[in-house]
Parts: C-alpha cells; structure tokens; sequence
C-alpha cells in the first residue's frame, strides 16, 4: 500500500509539473505574434492576410505546438515557417500556442 501512494503522489506531481511548464504565458505569446506572426496570420491569428495562410486563432494548442516543432525541425516544410520557427524555443512556442489558442477564431467559423 505505502509504494501505491508513493507512486500515486509522484505521479501527481509529475501531471501538475508537466501542465504548469505546458501552460505556457500568452502575453509573452501576444507579444512573440506581434513581431512575425501578424504579417500573415492577423493581429490576433483570426484573418489571415491571403487564402493559403491559415487562420490560427481558436486553433488547439496542442496542434500549434506539433507543427511549430515540426517547422523547427524540418519535418514540416515551408520555407517561410521553417525560417520563422527555427529560432524559437520551445519556451516561445508554447507561449504562441496558448496566445493563439485563447482568441476566438476557428469557433466561429461557418460554411454555407
């Protein structure tokens, strides 16, 4: 019984250690956005600037996260994200996926 709580109270801390570092800040996430990011994406990732930049706004955080790496790393190719993700951290990329995540964007879109 002593190793189940044991493990049960490591486990915990673990959950609530991984979900306080992936909450990620998005004022710093707004600010990061501000600089690149709105050039084609919109202030706040909800327009989009031509039909082939997708909207951001509203999009799961999780998702963002995946495909910056994947820019960062090359497993994704785009010559223009590959050079804009290359030098953020994961730090700056979970910022920008909380940012993006929390505006309103995607929700509300509707198809005729």
């Amino acid at each position: 019984m002593k190793h189940i709580v044991h493990f049960v109270a490591a486990t915990s801390l673990l959950l609530v250690a991984g979900l306080v570092e992936a909450s990620g800040n998005p004022s710093r996430g707004q600010e990061l956005s501000s600089q690149v990011c709105a050039s084609c994406h919109g202030v706040d990732g909800a327009m989009a600037l031509a039909e082939e930049y997708p909207i951001l706004a509203g999009q799961h955080r999780d998702y963002l996260v995946m495909a910056l790496k994947a820019y960062r790393s090359g497993a994704r190719d785009h010559a223009v994200m590959s050079s804009f993700a290359r030098n953020l951290s994961d730090q700056d990329i979970d910022d920008l996926a909380v940012w993006f995540s929390r505006q309103d964007g995607l929700g509300e879109l509707t198809f005729d």
